[in-house]
């Protein structure tokens, strides 16, 4: 019955969410990286990339037209394709809220999302004006009322889950995890095995999964193409992640024997090595010529 569902490649280098360009270069790359399959297609989102224009913040919002714009394209590529799965290729993490919103409504009350995430991405519009920090929360109800109405199909505080979450870390502008009351795990409770995240499928009776795996879950000591990595830098003002690649192949191949992955969104992808060799090749004369 799975071979002939319909698996959709979307990439949605957005980049406007986190305010920062290298979130749309991270997706391009991570498309190309990503293995191959001879029948799933990918469409390309259109995203604006005047890196150069100031984003200004609208409504609370840092760049809510453009948002907003690249939101509708993806409901209407949905729309017409009707996929049964869907693999986003991002791009700052307000990338999911579309495709993730898109699945709970296909399947209505099965579903569960799963937050691969240091950060809880649940504040709202009181304590950001950076979408990617309020998507989730958009998911629930809660985050940008103006994100959150655009949300057809709500997401039950039950069928919420973190894992990678650093607690220790947690900002006033993340205690919405805890005042929800939405279930989590850190990484020491990942360390050895998926149990936890085993559970909460089981206990609420998920039969579907959307897995939202933001590539700073994992530590800089193994995977370095992500924010807190750059080059040089001495302080990072927000939480670490803590797990490993192996880590995260062995929770996703685990709770896929509980219930079926029918949405993968990968984002923060920030490949340093690729970028900073990008820049310094632009300033030769030979590639300007």
């Amino acid at each position: 019955m799975r071979q002939n569902k319909k698996t959709l490649r979307l990439l949605l280098p957005q980049w406007q969410g986190g305010n920062n360009p290298n979130y749309a270069f991270g997706a391009e790359l991570l498309a190309h990286i990503a293995p191959s399959h001879h029948t799933s297609e990918t469409i390309e989102v259109s995203v604006d990339k005047d890196f150069e224009k100031k984003l200004e913040v609208e409504n609370g919002i840092v760049a809510e037209q453009a948002l907003c714009k690249q939101m509708e394209e993806t409901e209407k590529i949905l729309e017409e394709q009707q996929p049964d799965k869907v693999i986003i290729f991002g791009g700052d993490c307000s990338m999911d809220q579309v495709p993730f919103d898109y699945l709970n409504g296909k399947y209505a009350g099965k579903l569960g999302v799963l937050w691969l995430d240091a950060h809880p991405d649940i504040a709202s519009s009181n304590d950001s004006s950076h979408d990617h920090e309020m998507v989730a929360g958009n998911l629930l109800g809660h985050g940008a009322p103006q994100f959150a109405a655009k949300v057809k199909n709500p997401v039950s505080l039950s069928h919420m889950m973190y894992a990678g979450l650093i607690e220790k870390d947690l900002r006033d502008k993340d205690q919405s995890v805890k005042e929800l009351n939405i279930r989590f795990a850190g990484p020491d409770e990942l360390k050895e095995n998926s149990q936890p995240i085993m559970d909460w499928i089981e206990e609420n009776q998920i039969e579907y999964l959307a897995v939202h795996f933001d590539l700073d879950v994992l530590t800089p000591k193994n995977f370095r193409s992500i924010l807190p990595a750059e080059p040089y830098l001495e302080d990072f003002p927000a939480a670490i992640g803590e797990m490993t690649l192996p880590q995260i192949v062995r929770v996703l191949n685990d709770v896929s024997t509980k219930a079926e992955i029918v949405g993968l969104g990968i984002a923060e992808h920030i490949p340093w090595d690729a970028i900073n060799l990008r820049k310094a090749l632009s300033e030769i004369s030979i590639f300007n010529d």
